[in-house]
């Protein structure tokens, strides 16, 4: 990746581009960015623009899957160095959400923020969001399953974990992920004995 003899290629093209767009995207909504706003912060001339992404939507699908291998790979990070007891690797879930709620550029979850812009049209940001959605609820399931508690249990902790953060959507800052967690531990005090 990167210019040969000054010129950008177009691994490095589609970088900038993703790179713009997640910026862009993510802070002011996918309907109130145009594409000509995305290639002015990506320097990345229009016409190679549209041959990497030849419609906005292929450019929103593709922002939504980094964004969710990015997202996916930190929680996982997260939970993983909570070493030893499953019980708290399930909390660490909501000691990350309690981070990632109190950074500056928090706006919330990025897949419902575009379906909800969106609606059901563009097929594949919604395969995008939907694929996001099943692969955190098997965390949870996997955590759950891991510290002992029953089937229901990976299903409680994602209405908790989607709870949180549409209320931290609305009011920023790490509140909504501690309450969240108190109620995670009193769902695992509970469900596994």
């Amino acid at each position: 990746m990167g210019r040969t003899g000054g010129v950008m290629d177009d691994d490095e093209a589609r970088v900038r581009l993703l790179d713009a767009a997640d910026a862009l995207f993510y802070t002011y909504g996918v309907q109130a960015v145009g594409m000509d706003r995305i290639r002015a912060e990506s320097q990345v001339p229009l016409k190679r623009l549209y041959r990497i992404f030849p419609a906005k939507e292929a450019l929103v699908a593709a922002y939504l899957d980094r964004h969710d291998r990015r997202w996916t790979a930190g929680l996982r990070r997260h939970v993983a160095a909570a070493h030893g007891d499953p019980r708290e690797q399930v909390l660490a879930v909501f000691d990350w959400l309690a981070e990632w709620f109190d950074e500056p550029a928090f706006r919330g979850c990025a897949f419902l923020n575009a379906l909800g812009e969106l609606g059901d049209t563009p097929a594949a940001v919604n395969d995008v969001a939907r694929r996001h959605k099943a692969e955190l609820q098997q965390v949870l399931n996997e955590l759950a399953a891991a510290a002992g508690g029953p089937d229901a249990l990976g299903a409680q902790l994602m209405i908790l974990v989607e709870g949180a953060t549409a209320v931290a959507a609305l009011a920023p800052g790490p509140a909504p992920a501690r309450r969240a967690r108190a109620m995670a531990e009193a769902l695992l005090g509970h469900a596994v004995r």
